[in-house]
Order: C-alpha cells, then sequence, then structure tokens
C-alpha cells in the first residue's frame, strides 16, 4: 500500500505553472522581438533610455534601450530595439531623426512633442540589404519615403536664399519643394536636389528650364514697370521655378527620376537660348571706369552679348600713362542662328578676316552709363565709321579689340578746354575799353544835341523865310516884268543860298555831326 505522504503536495504544482508560464511569455516576448539597430546622432537631447519610442506613421515600431558616447566622444550612440513587426527597418536606406518643435522655411513641426516628449522619427527604405548601424539626420527629411514622385539635380553658381523646404512653382503653382543641397567638392558652385510631386512630375521633361524665383523680380524697361514673383512665400523663403523654353512650351518626354539640370540666376537667363562656348576679349580704356563693376553688360545694338569677368589697372611705359584693360566673356552664339551656322561652316581663318574687316569699317568698344541715378555703366560695342583707323592682332590670346572715348566724358573734356580758353581771355580790359567808348558816344551825342541841331534849325528857318519871300513877290499887283524880275532875282538868291548849303556840306560833312566850327560862325 503506498504511503500518501511520500507524495508531492499540490501545493508546489502552483509555482512550477507560473514558472513555465513565465518562460512561455518570455519565449513569446523574445520571439516577438525584433533586431536591434544603433543609431549616433550629434547630441542626445530628449531622448531617455526606456522612454523614447521610434514612430512611423505616428505608430510605435521600437523603444531606447541604451544611449552611450562613441570611442572618440564625438557623437551619441542610441540602441534600439524595433519589434518584430518591424524588422523590414533594418534596411540601408531607412532614415532615422529626432522629432522636436522646430520653426524652419517649410513651416512649424513637432508641435506634438511639447507635452508627449521628443521621440525618433522613422522613414522606410526601399533597400533589401539589412543594416544594423545608421546616422540619424539632424533635421527631418523634407520628403518621406511614401510620398509619389520624382527626384532632381540642379546644379547652379549660388544658393541664393533658398533652404531645405523651399517651394518648387510650375506656372505660379507649387508642385514640390527642395530636399537638399550641397556645396560642390571643387568650391565652383552647388548642387540643389528637389523632389517634385506627382502627377506634376510629369510636366517636367528633358528640355525644361529652372531658375531662382526667389525675391522679387522688379523691371524697368520700353514696357514699363513689371513686377514678377511667384508668391509671398519666395519674397520670404526664396523657392525654385521652372517650365519649358519658348516658342510652343509644350511638354515633351518626361525626364527620369535623378535626371541633372542647369539652375540659372533668374528667368530671363533661363529661357536664353544656349549660349556655346564663351570667347574671352580684352578691351583696354584710358579713362576712369567708375560704375562698371564685374558682371556688367557687353550690349551689342541691344542684344547682350556677354558680360565683364575681371577689372584690371596696368601701366603703359610708351605713353608714360595707366590703362584700365577690362576682360570680359563674349557669346557670338546669340548673334543668330545664321551666325551660328555661318561660324559652323566656315574656315576659322574666314571668321578671323571677319573680325578684321569690322574693325576696319570701325567696330569698337565704348563705356557707356546704363543708369543716370546709380551711374551704373555697361560696355558696348557699336560701328564708329569716324575713328581712327587701327589694326587687330587675331592670333592674339585673349583677342584685343579697340575702343573709343565715351562721348558724354569726350564732351566734358571739350567743355574744360573751352572754359580753359575763356579764362584766359581779358574780360576786365576789354570792359574797361568799352565803357571808355561808351563814355565817348555819349560826349558825342552831347555835342550833336547842342551844337549841330540848332544850326540846321537855322539854316532851314532861313531857307523858309526865303520861300515865303518869293511866293510873296510874286503874288503883288506890280507890272508884270517887274514882278517877274523881282521873282527871279528872289529865286536866284533862294538858289544861291541852297547852292553855298549844299557846297558848305559836301566840303564839310562831319558839320551834319560837330557843327560848324567858331571861326566860320561870324
Amino acid at each position: 500500500m503506498l504511503n500518501r505522504s511520500a507524495l508531492p503536495s499540490p501545493i508546489w504544482l502552483v509555482p512550477l505553472v507560473a514558472a513555465l508560464v513565465c518562460i512561455a511569455l518570455a519565449v513569446q516576448a523574445i520571439a516577438a522581438r525584433g533586431p536591434v539597430v544603433t543609431i549616433s546622432f550629434l547630441t542626445a537631447e530628449g531622448l531617455a533610455a526606456g522612454k523614447t519610442t521610434l514612430r512611423y506613421r505616428n505608430l510605435d515600431i521600437g523603444m531606447v534601450k541604451d544611449i552611450r558616447l562613441s570611442r572618440d566622444h564625438s557623437r551619441v550612440l542610441v540602441d534600439a530595439q524595433l519589434t518584430d513587426t518591424a524588422k523590414q527597418f533594418a534596411v540601408e536606406d531607412t532614415r532615422f531623426w529626432v522629432v522636436r518643435p522646430r520653426i524652419g522655411s517649410s513651416g512649424v513641426s513637432g508641435l506634438g512633442t511639447v507635452l508627449s516628449g521628443a521621440y525618433i522619427g522613422v522613414d522606410l527604405g526601399r533597400s533589401r540589404e539589412r543594416r544594423a548601424q545608421f546616422i540619424g539626420l539632424e533635421t527631418p527629411p523634407a520628403v518621406t519615403s511614401e510620398r509619389n514622385g520624382r527626384r532632381y539635380v540642379l546644379h547652379g553658381t549660388s544658393l541664393g536664399s533658398i533652404d531645405i523646404g523651399s517651394p518648387v512653382y510650375y506656372r505660379h503653382v507649387q508642385v514640390g519643394q527642395v530636399t537638399a543641397f550641397s556645396l560642390d567638392s571643387n568650391g565652383e558652385g552647388v548642387t540643389v536636389d528637389v523632389f517634385v510631386d506627382a502627377p506634376y512630375d510629369r510636366y517636367v521633361d528633358l528640355k525644361s528650364r529652372w531658375w531662382h524665383a526667389s525675391g522679387v523680380d522688379l523691371r524697368l524697361d520700353s514696357s514699363g514697370v513689371r513686377l514678377n514673383t511667384q508668391s509671398l512665400a519666395t519674397v520670404l523663403l526664396g523657392g525654385i521655378a521652372f517650365q519649358q523654353p519658348p516658342p510652343d512650351q509644350s511638354v515633351g518626354e518626361t525626364a527620369p527620376d535623378g535626371a541633372s539640370f542647369t539652375l540659372a540666376s533668374d528667368e530671363t537667363t533661363a529661357m536664353r537660348d544656349p549660349d556655346g562656348p564663351a570667347a574671352p576679349v580684352m578691351m583696354k580704356f584710358d579713362q576712369s571706369l567708375r560704375g562698371l563693376a564685374v558682371g556688367a553688360a557687353v550690349d551689342f545694338h541691344g542684344i547682350e552679348l556677354g558680360y565683364v569677368t575681371k577689372i584690371d589697372v596696368e601701366y603703359d611705359a610708351k605713353r608714360g600713362d595707366f590703362l584700365m584693360p577690362v576682360t570680359i566673356n563674349l557669346y557670338p552664339s546669340r548673334l543668330g542662328r545664321r551666325y551660328r551656322d555661318a561660324v559652323q561652316q566656315s574656315d576659322p581663318e574666314e571668321g578671323k578676316a571677319l573680325l578684321r574687316r569690322l574693325v576696319a569699317r570701325g567696330l569698337r568698344g565704348q563705356l557707356r552709363t546704363g543708369n543716370l541715378l546709380t551711374n551704373q555703366r555697361y560696355i558696348a560695342l557699336d560701328m564708329f565709321p569716324n575713328a581712327p583707323p587701327v589694326s587687330i592682332d587675331t592670333g592674339r590670346t585673349p583677342l584685343v579689340l579697340p575702343t573709343v572715348p565715351n562721348t558724354l566724358e569726350e564732351l566734358q573734356v571739350q567743355i574744360a578746354d573751352i572754359a580753359g580758353k575763356l579764362d584766359r581771355v581779358p574780360f576786365a580790359d576789354i570792359g574797361r575799353n568799352l565803357n571808355e567808348t561808351l563814355t565817348r558816344a555819349t560826349a558825342l551825342f552831347d555835342q550833336l544835341d547842342t551844337e549841330l541841331l540848332p544850326q540846321a534849325r537855322d539854316t532851314l528857318t532861313e531857307a523858309q523865310r526865303t520861300f515865303s519871300t518869293a511866293q510873296a513877290t510874286l503874288q503883288q499887283d506890280s507890272p508884270l516884268q517887274s514882278d517877274i524880275h523881282h521873282a527871279l532875282t528872289e529865286l536866284t538868291r533862294t538858289s544861291q543860298s541852297l547852292n553855298q548849303l549844299a557846297d558848305y556840306l559836301e566840303r564839310h560833312p562831319e558839320s551834319l555831326l560837330m557843327g560848324k566850327p567858331q571861326d566860320e560862325r561870324h
């Protein structure tokens, strides 16, 4: 008979069952765990082990287990445990970043973390390569992987006011945004990454032109004042725009993802036909270059053929004076398609001969003022048929084109020369001589008034008296012959008086101005 006291008590089954349940739960928990990933950040601000979660689309997919410094103490290493359902996040191109309250060009983000605390945001990668070590982003990505669209790469000379999150416009409609930018390895430009959302990405074709749409484009020309801007956001935050070039501006073959384009400084530059290679040219001026700056336009009959690249000064030992050499980049292809076709089909020597003929006909460079308010200047290429003949060395690099003085400055020199000559005129002596002449003329008029006029008045009175006497004689009732004799006598006397007066005036015509001399009055 079996002794019941030798059997174990049923009470011992309770801890055994509890242990088995714990083991089962532990196995289940271990089985539910995903891989552990290590993410490095510059700082651990807002992060806490056992509290900070990893979230994808606002869903928890992991927990921070440990935070430590790297061996060189330059970064913070965060060990995070992913859930079993999130093991596909441990791939090569997955991105991690810390979500905190931020104010950026794209707006305010992360306000929800003010109360809940910071967390690590996750953007699922599309790669199939497994990875456990990641470098976290210091700022949230502008575009996450779930957004449909295409990415493009732009190459420009300057970043301008563009920032991550700056808008991208097509016909003044926002269709994307800037996702990243970097300085080129040679330091000569910048590379900008942009993302265009679907379905707008179909408007980006291989011939699209891209330009800076930042700020306000204000132009004053013969058509009046034109103000152009994409939106108020571009005035404050900057932006990029693209469009097909004229004339038809129709959309062609869609550009593939990752296509590269040139980023122009403005719309006018972007829409201009391709310039082709630049031809370096030098012009030497012997006048002040105040108002001329690097980047100033080179104009040919209203067409901008190039721009100034360098301004220098050099001493001319032969002349004993200073010259101002200006180096410019010319784009001859801007002269039109016919010119481009002629240059491509002709011999290079023919092109040099053409240039020599143009210089012989008066092709010269001239410094002109483009804006009277700001005194900004530009260089004009024009024909001056009366310019002095010069020779040109077409084999020299850079080519040196002859110049002529500015018309306004030449006029200023002539005015200064005239002013110098006028300054040498003895105006004081001329004034004194003129004053003396006027004094003599005044005395002469006084003499005429006091001497000649009374004498002429007396002579006229005497002649009148003589004619009166003759008239009275003819009217007397005397015998005919006596009356005639008396009348003839009076007429003879009158004629003699007139003859004497005429004879005297003929011999002394100055008496009309100076009067009769004193010795002849008596």
